[in-house]
C-alpha cells in the first residue's frame, strides 16, 4: 500500500520543490550517473557515508524520485537495518520488509511497497533483527538484489555508514557501484579516508562522492546540495 503526498516528507525536495537548486542538483546527479557507463548502464548502485547523519538516506530518496520522474522503474531497498529512514520519508509503515524477506517470513513481492510516486517502489527494512550483518551478508541477500534488479531499471540500496559495520563494504561488491556521501563541514577527513580504504580493500567500485549539506546561499541561511564526481581520491 502506498502513501499519499500529504504523508510524505517535505524533505523530498525533488517532488515538493522541483525548480529549486537542490532539486536541480539531484537531477544533475542522476544525469552524471547515466553518463558514467553509457555503453553498459549501471542498473544497481548503493549509497553510504563515512559516519552517521551525513544525509545519505535523504540523498537516496531524492535521487530515486528524480530517476522515477525520468521514466525509470526504480526500486529502493533500505538495507540500513540499524537506523532505517526510507519509510519515514514516504509516510509508510515498516512492519515487514527486507529482514522478513531474508528470514523467509514473506516473499519479495509481499515486502515491496508502492510509494505513491509513479515508477518508484520501496522495500523497507522490516523488523529490526538482532543479527543484521549475517542477514546482509547472506546468499538470500544476493537473491533479493538479483530479483530487484530484474524487476526494475534501477536498483538503489541505502546501506549503513561504512565505518560502522563491515557489511556495507561487502554489499558494495554486489552492485555496479557505490556513491559515498560526505557532509560538508561535518565529516571528519580521517573517517572519510578510512571509509574509502575499506571499500578499496574489497575492490568495491566507488563511482563518485556526493558533497552534501553545502551552504550555497549564506544570505538566506539555508543549506542545499552540491555534487562532485571523481571517486579516485578523497584525501585531497
Amino acid at each position: 500500500m502506498g502513501s499519499s503526498r500529504r504523508n510524505r516528507s517535505d524533505e523530498l525536495i525533488v517532488e515538493y520543490d522541483p525548480k529549486s537548486p537542490a532539486a536541480e542538483a539531484y537531477r544533475t546527479l542522476r544525469t552524471n550517473i547515466s553518463f558514467l557507463s553509457p555503453d553498459d548502464p549501471l542498473t544497481k548502485i548503493s549509497l553510504s557515508s563515512s559516519g552517521p547523519s551525513e544525509g545519505k538516506s535523504l540523498t537516496v530518496a531524492n535521487l530515486a524520485i528524480s530517476m522515477a520522474q525520468n521514466n525509470k522503474d526504480v526500486i529502493v531497498i533500505d538495507a540500513d537495518l540499524r537506523k532505517p529512514m526510507q519509510h519515514k520519508f514516504y509516510g509508510m509503515t515498516n512492519f515487514a520488509g527486507l529482514s522478513n524477506v531474508l528470514t523467509g517470513e514473506i516473499g519479495f513481492a509481499e515486502g515491496l511497497q508502492e510509494t505513491g510516486i509513479d515508477g518508484l517502489r520501496l522495500l523497507t527494512t522490516g523488523t529490526i533483527p538482532p543479527n543484521p550483518s549475517e542477514l546482509l551478508n547472506s546468499k538470500k541477500m544476493e537473491e533479493v538484489i538479483k530479483q530487484a534488479e530484474a524487476e526494475s531499471d534501477m536498483l538503489i540500496i541505502d546501506t549503513p555508514p561504512v565505518i560502522a559495520v563491515t557489511d556495507t563494504a561487502i554489499l558494495a561488491t554486489k552492485v555496479d557501484g557505490i556513491l559515498l556521501v560526505i557532509a560538508s563541514h561535518e565529516a571528519e577527513q580521517d573517517m572519510v579516508v578510512k571509509a574509502k580504504e575499506q571499500l578499496d580493500k574489497v575492490q568495491a567500485n566507488v563511482i563518485g562522492t556526493v558533497l552534501n549539506k553545502y551552504p550555497i546561499d549564506k544570505g538566506r541561511g539555508y543549506q542545499n546540495y552540491y555534487y562532485y564526481y571523481g571517486g579516485e581520491s578523497v584525501d585531497g
